[in-house]
């Protein structure tokens, strides 16, 4: 199946940065803070994916009242310094982007100064350039699949052509919306979710790799 692509749109966070547990551990803090009385866990099984108004909406409904008009602000000012201190590369991503003889891409729900802070923070920065793309720039988030074919389109592929790698139900279910392959990177499906949900599953970057050689 591996040989039909052309092109590889990548995820950013949970599959090229590790990044999931820094973030959340910041959102979990900031939530208790105004009586939200979650943990780490539940913050991967409900936000996992997200768009942050979302994850804001659900904070709400679990506090019973609106977020400060700060909140998103003070999350990314805190999630950046944690970032800055503990961010690093997927075990493997960079050794497989380093490898990839087919152009790729970043497709993330993320707005594009974290993306670009991450990438640059984990090594990995140089091999994406300007083939980043994010959410927050056309105002779609997935499940919406719209952030997906803008990547397919600016990087010259049919959805056909590409092959999405995701780690989220969210980002799986707008990739099939797309019409796009997607291998599904479980390492961190905590409730074990994705594999049969995707064409292709794998929990380390080397077995994406070798499929990528077949």
């Amino acid at each position: 199946m591996s040989s039909q692509f052309k092109c590889i749109i990548f995820d950013c966070d949970g599959v090229l940065v590790d990044s999931e547990a820094i973030g959340n551990s910041v959102i979990v803090d900031l939530a208790n803070t105004l009586g939200a009385n979650i943990d780490l866990n539940y913050a991967y099984r409900n936000f996992k994916g997200e768009s942050f108004n979302d994850i804001m909406q659900k904070i709400e409904r679990l506090t019973g009242k609106e977020l400060p008009a700060n909140f998103e602000d003070t999350y990314r000012t805190t999630s950046f310094e944690a970032f800055r201190k503990n961010i690093k590369p997927i075990d493997g991503v960079l050794e497989l982007v380093n490898d990839l003889k087919i152009p790729f891409c970043v497709a993330s729900s993320g707005p594009e100064p974290k993306i670009r802070l991450n990438l640059e923070l984990t090594g990995l920065l140089p091999y994406f350039k300007d083939h980043i793309f994010s959410c927050y720039a056309i105002q779609k988030w997935k499940p919406d699949p719209a952030v997906f074919l803008w990547a397919a389109n600016e990087m010259g592929f049919e959805p056909q052509g590409c092959l999405v790698v995701e780690d989220s139900i969210v980002g799986v279910k707008a990739a099939k919306l797309g019409g796009f392959k997607v291998a599904g990177y479980t390492e961190h499906d905590y409730n074990n979710q994705l594999t049969n949900l995707v064409d292709f599953s794998f929990s380390t970057m080397s077995d994406l790799k070798a499929f990528l050689k077949q």
